[in-house]
């Protein structure tokens, strides 16, 4: 008897001895997850300040729509090195205003070009990109929800680092690139057409700017490729688990600056989850024209179609009622996603096209003309082709750079887009040749 009731003391000891090491277990690893997410927050607050917070508008509820200010910045690790600079010294490379409808699953971006010309408060007229050099996040902030009459909530702030890391932590992201990219000065070169870019890849197409320098404002470019980006980073970090996105968010906040932390932004990104960038992220550039004065170039906002792409967003609706796509690139400018009431184009307005009538049949010219006028072209010319015997419409161009732009003229023309051997003699952009196929 006592040999059984020692032994049954031992049992007693080992599983109370198991359960308090169980214990401790637990509780260190409590601990530990408190620690590592205590350790993430500090990451992603690291320059957050009171300034800061006091010009940030609360939200009432988690399912509300809300406002958040987002940057690109040209700091990165290599600059800081090489210019001793730090991060807080640079201007804005890029911005953003999102907003950010969790109930409803929709979001809206609209990029806000850097050379805008805006009061910055306390420093008068300046572009827009001044602002955080000259205040910090909490000048950026006031500047832009002064500059938009909306609260904006919450802010983000990442470095060049922090783009390319984020896009790596996710295993790479899908786009279609517009057209090929060669730009040293944005770090390298890229294919055209749908493919997965690397963290690198994606830095290349957000950055370059001389990629289309044929084309038009390089800018405006470049911030249509920072949007497709962006909504490819969202539908990724949306389609993954609250596990995998929580190791994203922990590569993000060593580059990243924001109020967020890690549990709002997994609350954020849970009640965002089943999306389709597609369809319910919405994307636009703010309405600016081009002005030199003072000395420098400066975009000017267009003050009425600004007011009326902010209540759209207001409503819930698109900041814009239709699509619209550069003919030349194929770049889509902006998108209502799937309330798109139609599709604009844009084209380069120095474009010059030269029709000819290779049918015969009378009258295909002004139809041809009037359908390019309608497309926005201004530079064309018409008449008969060197003879009526074409059968096959043709778009035809000289170099390669021309091919996305003919591609879209026989998309919405008619005809096949087909690339100059030297038989053609024309000096214009584009010779197209309407055959007997050609229907207006």
């Amino acid at each position: 008897m006592r040999a059984a009731s020692r032994k049954k003391r031992k049992r007693h000891k080992v599983i109370v001895g198991s359960l308090i090491a169980l214990l401790a277990v637990c509780v260190v690893g409590v601990g530990a997850a408190f620690a590592y997410i205590y350790s993430i927050n500090e990451n992603l607050q690291h320059r957050v300040d009171d300034a800061l917070l006091s010009v940030l508008s609360p939200v009432d509820t988690p399912t509300d729509p809300f406002y958040i200010l987002l940057l690109g910045t040209d700091g990165s690790a290599e600059r800081e090195a090489s210019d001793g600079l730090d991060e807080g010294s640079y201007r804005s490379d890029s911005m953003m205003l999102a907003r950010i409808d969790p109930k409803g699953k929709k979001a809206s971006i609209i990029s806000i070009p850097r050379d805008t010309l805006v009061n910055i408060p306390g420093y008068g007229d300046q572009k827009i990109n001044a602002a955080l050099a000259f205040g910090g996040p909490s000048l950026a902030v006031q500047t832009v929800s002064k500059m938009a009459g909306v609260p904006i909530s919450h802010y983000a702030e990442v470095n060049f680092d922090g783009f390319a890391a984020a896009v790596d932590a996710l295993g790479g992201v899908e786009v279609d690139v517009p057209i090929p990219v060669d730009d040293d000065e944005a770090g390298g070169s890229l294919e055209a057409g749908v493919q997965t870019l690397s963290g690198e890849g994606a830095l290349i197409l957000c950055r370059t700017r001389h990629t289309y320098d044929d084309y038009g404002a390089g800018d405006l470019y470049r911030a249509a490729n920072q949007r497709m980006v962006i909504s490819a980073i969202a539908q990724k970090m949306l389609s993954v688990d609250p596990f995998s996105l929580g190791g994203t968010v922990s590569t993000l906040s060593q580059y990243v600056t924001t109020d967020l932390d890690v549990a709002a932004i997994v609350g954020i990104a849970q009640g965002m989850r089943g999306i389709d960038a597609s369809e319910d992220i919405y994307t636009a550039v703010a309405p600016t024209t081009s002005e030199y004065k003072n000395g420098g170039w400066y975009e000017i906002l267009d003050q009425t179609a600004w007011k009326d792409m902010i209540k759209r967003m207001e409503a819930g609706l698109p900041p814009v009622a239709t699509d619209e796509v550069d003919l030349s690139t194929g770049t889509i400018l902006s998108s209502a996603g799937g309330k798109s009431e139609g599709n604009a184009y844009k084209v380069n307005k120095a474009t010059t096209i030269r029709v000819r009538n290779g049918s015969g049949v009378d009258g295909v010219c002004d139809l041809a003309l009037k359908k390019l006028q309608d497309m926005g072209y201004q530079n064309i010319n018409t008449g008969n082709a060197d003879s009526f015997d074409y059968k096959e419409t043709l778009i035809i161009y000289k170099k390669d750079s021309q091919q996305a732009e003919a591609e879209a003229l026989a998309r919405e023309l008619g005809g096949t887009p087909m690339k100059d051997d030297g038989s053609y003699l024309f000096e214009s952009n584009y010779l197209i040749v309407l055959g007997s196929d050609w229907q207006s």
